[in-house]
């Protein structure tokens, strides 16, 4: 099913704009509540609404909140809560549905809307798409009276701090909480675990969320973590999905390092399910080979966590996620997590008793490329035969020895190259050739 404004990961589009304001988000709040019923709730069905710390966010979550009450739902504010936090929420208080209003790794222009069904888990393509056909006509007059408030942060706090098996005392720990969701959760429950916390992106103001910080910024962790003699340093996003690190040295590590971490060490421990790591289209080949060459398995997906989420469903598997920082741990949390994530990889160090920097070495990554290219329109790439011929003919070059992947962004107006290859010189080449057939079809800013 086609759908006109949910993306990879909810909707989300600069605040003012035609889909990302209150009015839409009270017709969206409207289509949800009729979704809901449609699929069996009855009228009074909570709905749990937590955001990040942008501006926009409470007038969007009180029209949000209007549009429930109007379709019949009975909705309660979280606060600034992140994502995985309103996820854990949704479960422990058995809600109808929990909203998150936020735009992740966005500047703070922009703000977005994503859903968790009843077991707080993201909706599918085909519901996402019947909500936007349940999408009701301009907003009536009236509204309702403040939102009633619960508490979505204790529960969360408990599953977390309850991970680890021993405690972190001594520990140095740099934390970029990127002014947004994770600023009063990730801290208190490192420092609760003994662990020295040194602050970095903790003063939200509203127009600062990953400005400069957090998981798409880790240049300032890394610094810091140096200039302290941290551990390591620890990235999230403004929703606190997702999560990057940094090891002793302030060498950054990316998701697909995470993630052959854990697996590996899951691997070795007899504890990694169906002996399965599931990841993007977007993960380096090098994954592949550190899994396969120990005797584990890797299989892939379209770029977005929650389809990582319905394939490790689907197969059984516990451990999965994405290259940016989205780390799905399922038998802790219904999606990603960046605090999980950080905690899990401590756990590693804890039962090895060996420094990240050592850890990390179990990915050699493919040589590899990336660029985005911002576009005026979005042209069917089966319509640019110019690129489709040079990516049909590098792929047959490269054969067995790297890939090209070539696909626009869910949630942006960008175009997304990534090429791998056996040399950082061939993998330059490819994708010199892959801009030069994209620039020449498309009006590139």
């Amino acid at each position: 099913m086609k759908r006109q404004y949910f993306g990879t990961d909810g909707i989300r589009a600069p605040y003012g704009s035609d889909i990302m304001n209150e009015a839409f988000a009270w017709r969206l709040g409207v289509a949800v509540a009729a979704w809901l019923m449609e699929n069996g709730a009855s009228r009074g069905a909570s709905a749990l609404i937590g955001r990040d710390t942008r501006a926009s966010g409470g007038s969007l979550t009180q029209a949000l909140a209007d549009g429930l009450v109007h379709g019949g739902c009975q909705p309660f504010t979280l606060g600034v809560l992140p994502t995985p936090a309103v996820a854990c929420a949704v479960t422990a208080r058995r809600a109808a549905l929990g909203v998150v209003v936020t735009a992740s790794h966005n500047p703070a222009t922009d703000n977005g809307i994503k859903f968790f069904g009843p077991a707080g888990m993201k909706l599918t393509d085909e519901q996402e798409a019947r909500i936007e056909a349940l999408l009701p006509g301009p907003r009536s007059e009236g509204r309702p009276g403040p939102l009633p408030a619960l508490d979505g942060i204790t529960d969360y706090l408990a599953s977390t701090a309850s991970l680890l098996p021993a405690r972190l005392d001594g520990w140095r720990i740099v934390l970029d909480t990127a002014n947004g969701a994770t600023v009063h959760t990730s801290g208190r429950v490192l420092r609760e675990l003994g662990a020295e916390v040194i602050p970095l992106g903790a003063d939200p103001d509203g127009r600062n969320i990953n400005e400069g910080v957090g998981s798409e910024h880790p240049e300032k962790m890394s610094d810091l973590v140096k200039r302290h003699g941290a551990r390591l340093g620890v990235a999230h996003d403004g929703d606190g999905d997702r999560c990057i690190l940094c090891d002793e040295h302030g060498a950054v590590l990316d998701g697909d390092e995470i993630l052959t971490l854990l697996a590996l060490h899951a691997l070795n421990q007899g504890r990694l399910a169906q002996n399965l790591l599931v990841v993007t289209q977007q993960s380096n080949l090098g994954v592949e080979a550190a899994l396969e060459a120990v005797g584990g398995r890797v299989a892939r997906t379209p770029i977005g966590d929650r389809y990582v989420i319905e394939r490790m469903r689907a197969e059984g598997a516990t451990l999965g996620g994405e290259s940016s920082g989205h780390i799905i741990c399922s038998d802790v949390s219904s999606t990603g997590d960046g605090l999980v994530a950080a905690l899990k990889v401590i756990e590693v160090m804890l039962a090895t008793g060996r420094p990240l920097s050592e850890l990390r070495r179990v990915l050699v990554k493919f040589p590899q490329l990336t660029l985005a290219l911002k576009v005026r329109e979005k042209k069917p790439l089966e319509t640019l035969s110019g690129l489709t011929g040079t990516v049909r003919q590098v792929e047959t070059e490269l054969g067995s020895r790297g890939r090209v992947l070539v696909r626009y962004s869910g949630t942006e107006p960008k175009l997304r190259l990534l090429v791998e290859g056996p040399t950082s010189e061939t993998v330059k080449t490819v994708m010199e050739r892959l801009q030069a057939a994209a620039r020449a079809e498309l009006d590139v800013l």
